[in-house]
């Protein structure tokens, strides 16, 4: 068949040294950044773009994706001072994304854990 790989969408290829993030500093603008993610979409994209909007350092966070079987996300940063680099507040936005993720499991856990123990009797007390 001539489709390509499923997995091509995803995993990296490393034995062509393809890696997951590279970044390229804006010439015109010294606070401004271009982001490369490689193998993802649409979903980390604006979960990342919507965690660094809510920094107070951030003037500016826009991404595109070229092509839906192009699979690489385009992500622009620009700080509001030339004291705070791009790379500072993307680290920081995945660092509390990772944060989030961990508060959010473990209270899923718990509430899962809690359902069982009071529903141990069966489902609906059957």
């Amino acid at each position: 068949m001539n489709a390509p790989e499923r997995s091509a969408a995803f995993l990296l290829d490393e034995d062509n040294g393809e890696v997951k993030i590279t970044y390229a500093a804006d010439t015109k603008v010294s606070n401004a950044g271009t982001f490369t993610f490689n193998k993802e979409d649409h979903t980390i994209a604006n979960l990342l773009r919507m965690q660094l909007l809510r920094d107070p350092r951030v003037r500016f966070v826009g991404y595109m994706h070229p092509h839906p079987l192009i699979h690489r996300i385009d992500m622009r940063i620009q700080t509001s001072s030339s004291t705070v680099a791009p790379v500072e507040v993307l680290s920081a936005a995945l660092e509390d994304l990772a944060n989030e993720t961990d508060h959010l499991t473990t209270q899923v856990s718990e509430a899962i854990s809690n359902w069982k123990k009071d529903n141990e009797g069966g489902v609906m007390g059957m």
